[in-house]
Order: structure tokens, then sequence, then C-alpha cells
């Protein structure tokens, strides 16, 4: 009984895992499809400062998403790891594109810097991490 229920929920959090990137895929389009202020709007001054800095954040979370779900499926090495990075800046991109057609929004290439410069930090972070080599091999995940 026991047994069964820790493979029930494996495969329910292995499930949900692999889902994520895509909602959150879905929730970054939608809301590209706003202006900037019709979600979410502070009334702070520094909106707007605040607004533009999470390009560095948001398609980075993305990014480590997809690891999650590469790492929830046993597929996560360095390769599938460069693929998730360039999946994610590439997602970044189509959302630019995509605002470009979108009343009050544009696309502009220092957001595009932005999503791609918060990839790279994550990617850096998780590379280092979780592909560590220790006394000359990888104890963290296959390569």
């Amino acid at each position: 009984m026991k047994n069964t229920l820790f493979i029930i929920l494996k495969n329910t959090a292995q499930n949900i895992a692999l889902f994520l990137p895509f909602a959150y895929m879905g929730s970054i389009w939608y809301l590209s499809s706003k202006p900037s202020d019709a979600v979410i709007n502070t009334g702070l001054a520094y909106d707007l400062l605040l607004k533009e800095g999470l390009h560095l954040v948001e398609f980075a979370v993305l990014y480590v998403l997809f690891v999650f779900a590469l790492l929830a499926a046993g597929l996560l090495s360095t390769r599938t790891n460069k693929i998730a990075a360039i999946l994610s800046i590439f997602y970044g991109f189509i959302d630019e594109c995509h605002q470009y057609f979108m009343p009050y929004r544009s696309f502009t290439m220092i957001d595009l810097l932005k999503d791609t410069t918060g990839v790279f930090i994550a990617y850096f972070i998780i590379n280092r991490k979780l592909f560590a080599k220790k006394n000359g091999r990888n104890d963290h995940i296959k390569s």
C-alpha cells in the first residue's frame, strides 16, 4: 500500500514538473498580450523599473522550470541543460515578436538582452551547482 501511494505521488509530481514550463509559457503569452499596466499596476514611482527588471527573472524562471522537468523525467544532462537554456532564450525572442503585434507593446532588443541575461545567469548557477566536477567526475547528474 505504501509503495503504491509513493509511486502515485512520484508520478503526479513528475507530471506536474513536466507540465509547469508549458503552463508558465502560456501565462507569459497571456500577460504579454496585455498592456503593461493592465494586469499589475502598483502605482509606485518605480513601477516601470520593477517591470523592466522582471525581464531578468521571467525567462530565467522558464529555464529553471525546464530544468526541473528534465530532472523529473531523468533526462537532465549537460546537453539537455544547454537545450533548455536555448529554448528559454528562443521563447523570449518569440515573446518579443508577439509583443510587436500587440497594442501598447513593443519589440525591443534591450528586453531580449535582459531576457537572455537572466537565462545565462540561471544557466551559470545551475551548471555550477548540478554539473560541478568533484574528484574529476560528476557526482550529481549524468553528462
